[in-house]
């Protein structure tokens, strides 16, 4: 039997054919290097073009209808089909793909109107819109879409950028993290969470770093939390185990496929999540996980089940929305250039993936990066990080000098951050910014001037941390 197609589209003469829902997304999508590994991408910039103006006449109930992963074989799609809102989606439910892009864009699409919006939205709905979109749309949209989380400090508020503070170390040696961790903090960064990708992953060197940051943070009583970056299984045992755990991580995909290939599923997050919570260690919130997520991940794992990587990785967002988090995080050139091949590549899905994550409600950050045999640097990711700064980004990178030593891939410093809230007038999260002014971190703190002097209690834990040299 010969080939079928559910969707056609007839310009001029010539006739095009999309097999399924996922075939025509895919199409539809500005061109990556991953797509082009996978098979899915668009032969042509017309056929991308027809695919578009295919898509665009597609009604948004369309997407509760067909599905790009089979509802009995992944528990992802179960979460986004069981979960969908009709009353939410009620508004909308009349209007096209391209009605949306149009609506999205207008005056009606308020910040109230977008926030009573998102639980009626699917991940594939708002893939698609943003397959329509220029650079400058996903930026206008993204900035109307307002979603605020707390913990220990408040992040996501109009006019605010936070950061992680990201003091790994190709060792975990401990004197090196924490001089990390004092340089970061002497640059007002560290109000998202301060961050650790342990280099030895295992429960006792989570729990020694774990004990490390939180001893920072209580000594010099930070309003923020932390984090080690280690499996949520991990988390769990060093929960057990009583280790003062704040966020809990894990890296998610948009398939269960995927996931299973990271060891967890949709119940393994829902016992973390009850866990930390059971703890109440948090002063002003309680979301308590920390998600990352990243284009290219489904197929790397050969779990993207023939769907383009941008949708795949929205559906990861349906899978962070579900447990609430503080924190989620594309890290969006980490992978590498067989998914993301240049700076333009790494853009324009950095700008995808912010718009999507924040429609969905969803407190979206970006690791603004690339791995070094990328065709990128760090003029592309000066471009990306004002353009998200100006999209109302939750929080980026901070980290010595933009390279991350263990991870061996370069991201954003504590002077981009700074950079980031003089040129944009973006404040860090407000009980941060005051506890700068009051431990005198900053000189003046509207202006953003970090103190020329180190403050006393810096400086005394400095010397204490100070190590012999080793012949002596």
């Amino acid at each position: 039997m010969g080939q079928t197609y559910k969707y056609s589209y007839r310009q001029g003469t010539q006739t095009w054919h999309f097999r399924d829902l996922a075939d025509l997304l895919a199409r539809a999508t500005p061109a990556r290097s991953g797509d082009r590994l996978a098979g899915v991408i668009a032969e042509s910039d017309e056929e991308r073009a027809i695919a578009q103006m295919c898509l665009a006449e597609l009604p948004l109930k369309a997407f509760l209808s067909e599905v790009v992963v089979p509802y009995e074989q992944d528990e992802v799609t179960r979460l986004i089909q069981d979960s969908h809102d009709e009353a939410a989606f009620a508004p909308v439910s009349h209007l096209t793909v391209g009605d949306f892009r149009n609506w999205l864009l207008s005056d009606h699409a308020t910040e109230e109107s977008l926030a009573a919006l998102r639980s009626g939205l699917t991940p594939e709905m708002v893939a698609a819109v943003s397959k329509l979109m220029r650079n400058q749309d996903l930026i206008l949209v993204a900035r109307k879409c307002r979603v605020t989380t707390a913990f220990r400090n408040t992040i996501g508020l109009p006019g605010h950028l936070s950061t992680r503070l990201q003091p790994n170390h190709p060792t975990d040696d401990v004197a090196g993290i924490a001089a990390s961790i004092v340089d970061g903090l002497l640059y007002g960064s560290g109000d998202a969470v301060i961050g650790i990708n342990p280099a030895t992953d295992n429960v006792a060197q989570a729990i020694k770093l774990m004990r490390v940051m939180d001893d920072v943070i209580r000594t010099y009583d930070i309003p923020t939390q932390s984090c080690v970056l280690t499996h949520v299984t991990n988390t769990l045992e060093a929960i057990a185990q009583g280790a003062p755990v704040d966020l809990v991580f894990q890296s998610i995909g948009g398939t269960e496929a995927t996931n299973s290939s990271f060891g967890f599923s949709l119940a393994t997050l829902a016992e973390a999540q009850d866990a930390a919570l059971s703890l109440k260690r948090g002063t002003v919130g309680n979301n308590v996980m920390y998600f990352e997520t990243g284009q290219g991940s489904a197929l790397s794992a050969d779990a993207h089940h023939g769907v383009d990587q941008q949708t795949c990785e929205a559906r990861a967002y349906a899978v962070a929305r579900r447990f609430d988090p503080l924190l989620v995080n594309t890290v969006v050139g980490f992978i590498g250039p067989e998914y993301l091949f240049n700076g333009k590549e790494i853009i324009r899905a950095g700008l995808e993936d912010h718009f999507c994550g924040k429609l969905l409600g969803v407190p979206m950050g970006c690791d603004i990066c690339y791995t070094n045999h990328a065709e990128a640097d760090q003029n592309d990711m000066d471009n990306l990080l004002t353009l998200l700064g100006v999209a109302g980004c939750s929080f980026i990178m901070g980290i010595p000098g933009s390279d991350d030593i263990m991870l061996n891939y370069q991201t954003t410093s504590f002077h981009d951050a700074l950079y980031a809230r003089r040129v944009l007038d973006l404040s860090p999260a407000p009980e941060f910014a005051d506890w700068l002014a009051r431990m005198k971190v900053f000189d003046d703190i509207a202006r953003y001037e970090p103190s020329a002097a180190l403050p006393e209690l810096f400086g005394s834990r400095l010397r204490g941390i100070t190590r012999k040299p080793a012949h002596d």
